[in-house]
């Protein structure tokens, strides 16, 4: 049932949302430590982050300088799920690798 509107226009009872919010988006963290090996380092952000083997170097190095590295910026639940695999990963193989998210 359509319902008339002073304009001319007509509502099919659909009602669109306008003010549309984007989802916010998180920053993926790896953090320093001084037993995780660089290496591993790298084959995760290739592994999770489909990273290139330079630019799994380049935020290794980040990590490794610096004491953190940004991984990627997603929305929420793909980036709990992300920090999820890593700290999998990181504790099947024995390191103590951190991984975090923080809002951006």
């Amino acid at each position: 049932m359509s319902e008339s509107i002073s304009d001319g226009q007509v509502l099919t009872g659909t009602v669109i949302e306008e003010d549309l919010e984007e989802p916010r988006r998180y920053k993926v963290l790896l953090h320093n430590d001084d037993y995780t090996t660089m290496e591993f380092v790298v084959y995760v952000l290739k592994k999770v982050f489909h990273k290139t083997e330079a630019e799994a170097h380049h935020i290794m190095m980040s990590v490794h300088k610096n004491g953190i590295g940004v991984c990627g910026v997603y929305p929420k639940e793909v980036a709990e799920t992300k920090v999820a695999m890593v700290r999998h990963m990181a504790r099947k193989e024995g390191y103590p690798l951190k991984c975090t998210m923080e809002e951006v």
